[in-house]
């Protein structure tokens, strides 16, 4: 077996932290404190995933998680999506008009076309509204090909700004998952946010051929679908999970400054009706702390600039 030649390891983007330079390394507990408005401790934002998953999916280059797992038409799983934008949906927003919290949508342009109701409902109550895609089958992968991905991206954010009528500044990949480009890509498209990238508990800006980005925090570890239906906890240990998280952030905020705390939930996970009294406990919770703030992802990053 012959030796490895010294080229083998040798890298472009070799650097201290990380091997890119899409951001500046730093460690959470090195950075200037953050300061929330009357003096709160955590920044609480809550995304509801309102997805289409279209029958006839394509699985390119990967079967979306919580698509249509069985052979063509998969009616069982198709259903169930259905039920939680005609069924669940309507539980959670009992649930946050009751603990007075306030949701943001991620809504995919498709189900947008195809249920202008629950958009009428959202825009009625002046909620934030991102874009998740085209479709939950409409994936960003590495080696697309750039041309159809700018299309793609353009025609998702075109679409959902004509039905909405919001500016849409916020985006969330389907799956979280990206290609090489699609950052520059977005910011290309007016996008000030995303949240494809779990990998800090706070803000940080990010850097694209085209500007600046902010990647907001929203963990896949707390997400009710990862936890309920991949990890196969029951619900009450998701709600357990989310409490822990609250309690570690509030105690961390002590000495290192203000916290974000992202929830992504979904109508037809925690819709349902042996799920929703889990996060009628979550919200409850969070409602009855003075120092959470219940907000949106704009407002989080407009105060988190002010104390950059």
């Amino acid at each position: 077996m012959g030796t490895l030649n010294d080229e083998y390891l040798k890298y472009p983007e070799r650097s201290y932290g990380m091997d890119h330079d899409r951001y500046e390394w730093s460690m959470l507990q090195d950075r200037k404190p953050i300061s929330w408005p009357n003096k709160k401790k955590v920044a609480l934002w809550i995304n509801v995933g309102l997805q289409f998953f279209p029958l006839n999916q394509k699985g390119i280059p990967f079967k979306v998680p919580g698509g249509m797992t069985k052979p063509y038409p998969d009616l069982r799983h198709y259903s169930l999506r259905d039920y939680g934008n005609r069924v669940g949906i309507y539980r959670f927003l009992k649930a946050f008009d009751r603990y007075n919290i306030k949701p943001t949508f991620a809504v995919n342009t498709r189900l947008a076309e195809r249920y202008p109701y629950l958009i009428d409902k959202i825009k009625e109550r002046g909620d934030e509204i991102m874009c998740h895609g085209f479709d939950m089958d409409a994936l960003h992968y590495g080696g697309q090909n750039i041309h159809e991905e700018n299309e793609l991206i353009k025609r998702s954010l075109d679409g959902l700004r004509k039905l909405t009528g919001q500016e849409i500044n916020g985006w969330i990949s389907p799956a979280k998952n990206e290609s090489e480009n699609t950052p520059d890509i977005l910011k290309a498209n007016d996008i000030e946010y995303f949240c494809d990238w779990v990998n800090d508990d706070m803000p940080y800006q990010f850097k694209t051929n085209n500007g600046l980005l902010t990647a907001m925090p929203l963990p896949t570890e707390l997400d009710d679908h990862f936890i309920i239906l991949n990890n196969l906890h029951a619900a009450e240990d998701w709600a357990d999970q989310v409490e822990d998280a609250l309690d570690f952030m509030l105690q961390e905020s002590t000495t290192q400054g203000g916290r974000v705390l992202g929830l992504n939930i979904h109508p037809w996970v925690l819709g349902q009706p042996h799920r929703i009294q889990y996060l009628e406990r979550v919200l409850e919770r969070f409602s009855k702390n003075e120092a959470v703030w219940s907000t949106s992802p704009n407002e989080i990053i407009h105060h988190w600039k002010q104390d950059l």
